[in-house]
């Protein structure tokens, strides 16, 4: 069985979510899409073009 690998942005947001004292539940609602739609956008199996923008701004992320 293959184990899903985040991605570089994942992995960036992984850390500002515990750096921030946020769950990935609380930023999926945030941005106004599922934890499931958001976990997908994580591991890169969706390109969350429309959201990723907004998860930069709400995590204080450099463009």
């Amino acid at each position: 069985m293959n184990k899903r690998k985040l991605t570089d942005f994942g992995s960036n947001v992984k850390a500002r979510l515990v750096e921030l004292n946020m769950t990935q539940k609380e930023l999926a609602k945030r941005i106004g899409t599922s934890e499931v739609y958001l976990s997908l956008i994580l591991y890169g199996e969706r390109s969350g073009e429309k959201y990723i923008k907004h998860i930069k701004k709400i995590l204080n992320m450099e463009e």
